[in-house]
């Protein structure tokens, strides 16, 4: 899907005012899944995960259904199908600047929705609950899908129209595959390139102190024919990105991928001070990043 959100090229973290008084550069901090929130948010086109209430809230909503989704029909933040199940939108356009608060507000408006009735979620929503209230904390159990008719029910994609609809906005997908060899690492194909995208857990200045240490002793790369890109920093987490030869599958890089997972975990059980080849690559790791909005 095509980025709505603010693209800006910076090397600086911290506060920063956006739509509220309040930015919080690192919304999905606590939760196990911080690093597959992220890629959903950012990376993923189409995908979706189940998720689960806090004990309060499955008390009080007991028949309800919850399914996170990368976006849904005009980016709209949660809609209510006719069978009660609710769907949460990532990637949206209004926010504010908490983007935890943003889902959670959105999540419980549709608890008190009606099934089958517009969802009324305020674009601004005051202090109030945030995810890491309202939701059963776990890991994401993530399917990517290859067209958007979760967004309805079997038996209303079978309209002409809203198979239409659908092909249209199914148009704006790029393939897109889930790693097995880490954690919220995605293969991808966009036009004639192929990547691999890795949203890393680590605090942002131990990964970058990490990779600054792969790239000095020349480990950044994921094979012969590859090539370290770039990285993103996406919600408070560094995101690298590699550039791939277009032929091989996505399962082809899953070898390459581990191979590179160990490298990093070697890289990082190293807490000395970085020397001077590695704070150079460190520096030009800096003049290589995008940041997310």
């Amino acid at each position: 899907m095509s980025k709505r959100r603010k693209q800006d090229r910076t090397a600086s973290g911290g506060k920063r005012e956006k739509i509220r008084d309040v930015y919080v550069p690192r919304p999905f901090a606590g939760l196990t899944a911080e690093p597959d929130w992220i890629a959903l948010r950012e990376l993923v086109p189409a995908a979706t995960a189940p998720l689960v209430l806090a004990d309060e809230l499955n008390d009080r909503y007991p028949d309800r259904t919850v399914t996170l989704a990368t976006v849904l029909p005009m980016a709209v933040p949660a809609l209510v199908r006719a069978d009660g199940q609710i769907m949460i939108g990532l990637q949206r356009h209004a926010q504010s600047g908490d983007v935890s608060r943003d889902l959670a507000a959105a999540l419980l408006a549709a608890l008190e929705t009606d099934p089958g009735d517009t969802v009324a979620v305020p674009p601004l929503p005051g202090p109030g609950p945030r995810l890491q209230d309202v939701l059963t904390d776990g890991a994401l159990a993530v399917t990517v899908h290859d067209s958007f008719a979760f967004w309805v029910a079997a038996e209303a994609a079978a309209d002409p129209a809203v198979q239409a609809s659908l092909e249209r906005a199914d148009a704006s997908i790029y393939p897109t595959t889930r790693m097995t060899a880490a954690t919220a690492a995605y293969w991808c194909r966009v036009g004639e390139r192929a990547h691999v995208r890795w949203v890393l857990g680590d605090e942002e200045d131990r990964a970058l102190d990490t990779l600054a240490r792969l790239s000095a002793a020349g480990d950044l790369p994921l094979g012969p024919q590859t090539k370290f890109a770039g990285m993103f920093r996406a919600h408070g987490l560094l995101v690298p990105v590699w550039d791939l030869p277009p032929g091989p599958a996505a399962d082809e890089w899953e070898d390459p991928l581990t191979q590179f997972v160990k490298r990093y975990a070697e890289a990082a059980a190293d807490t000395g001070d970085l020397d001077a080849a590695a704070r150079r690559s460190r520096q030009g790791l800096l003049g290589r990043q995008l940041t997310l909005r």
